[in-house]
């Protein structure tokens, strides 16, 4: 399944910190980077595009990084896969 992760900044953690952590940190086995994004804005500073079948990677990337960045995962759809069911849907 492809999940999509927003990293937000969470108090004054000193970027250097997070980008040596990031550096030695290897996402779980069972997940497939398709994409990750290290953006120059106020408001998210990461997004990461991954595929996994299983629940507990979500919740293991969730965890590691829960003390510095407010995390959001959510499930999702290439743009693709939207149409193909969308059309689904409206043919009933």
């Amino acid at each position: 399944m492809l999940f999509v992760a927003l990293l937000e900044v969470k108090g004054s953690n000193a970027p250097a910190e997070r980008i040596a952590r990031r550096a030695e940190w290897q996402y779980p086995a069972g997940v497939k980077v398709i994409a990750e994004y290290w953006l120059q804005t106020d408001g998210y500073s990461v997004i990461s595009i991954m595929e996994t079948d299983n629940n507990a990677d979500i919740f293991a990337i969730s965890a590691e990084w829960g003390d510095v960045f407010n995390v959001k995962v959510s499930p999702a759809l290439t743009a693709e896969q939207g149409l193909q069911l969308a059309q689904k849907i409206m043919q009933g």
